[in-house]
């Protein structure tokens, strides 16, 4: 993978909106974006309750740029997996009733 500049970031930014990199401990980086509601809708109806294809389905789909063993090779993508919760945002609000 080339090196990527900060004018190719500020790029992704102003299309994808936060942008956020991964380095494993062997040096492999990716740049992911956050997962959308189809996004994260499509992954959930082909993933069923299989979590590690709903792991696959993010992945692939928030990958931007990046070394792809991370996506092929187990040992990287089951080191992912545990982070990609942390691309799905949320705000919490109350419910009350009137």
């Amino acid at each position: 993978m080339a090196k990527v500049t900060k004018e190719q970031i500020a790029e992704w930014k102003r299309k994808h909106g936060d942008v956020f990199k991964y380095t494993t401990e062997d040096g492999k980086i990716c740049y992911l974006k956050r997962p959308d509601r189809k996004i994260l809708a499509y992954a959930k109806s082909v993933a069923g309750s299989d979590p590690m294809k709903f792991n696959e389905l993010l992945l692939e789909n928030c990958f931007i740029e990046g070394d792809d063993a991370i996506k092929i090779k187990d040992k990287y993508f089951i080191g992912i997996s545990s982070k990609l919760e942390e691309l799905i945002e949320v705000t919490v609000g109350e419910l009350e009733k009137l």
